[in-house]
């Protein structure tokens, strides 16, 4: 995604169509750029508008492991285990299971 296009999508942050959905577009975007750090203020972001959003945790734990800060992703995937069993999504809560295992070694 261009620059441009994260520009236009950041203009929407602060009105109505702020959300969730928003902030886990940008988070997206910026990963895109390898822009770790943006993309995860942006998908803490998406976590404060909804905390049992398990695919923005699941994103957030992928990439602070990337970024290499496990303990951060260990705590990410555990409360996205938490927020995806509290929905029923069972196949997120399957893949983070994995995830921190895989981590937890």
């Amino acid at each position: 995604m261009q620059p441009e296009a994260i520009a236009k999508l950041r203009a929407m942050c602060g009105g109505p169509r702020d959300g969730a959905l928003l902030r886990m577009a940008i988070a997206n975007a910026l990963l895109a750029q390898n822009d770790a750090p943006g993309a995860i203020a942006e998908l803490r972001e998406a976590l404060r508008f909804d905390a049992g959003y398990s695919a923005a945790w699941k994103l957030l734990g992928r990439t602070l492991a990337t970024a290499g800060d496990t303990a951060a992703a260990i705590d990410a995937y555990q409360a996205g285990i938490a927020a995806a069993i509290e929905r029923g999504d069972k196949q997120a809560e399957k893949e983070m299971t994995v995830f921190l295992r895989r981590l937890a070694r």
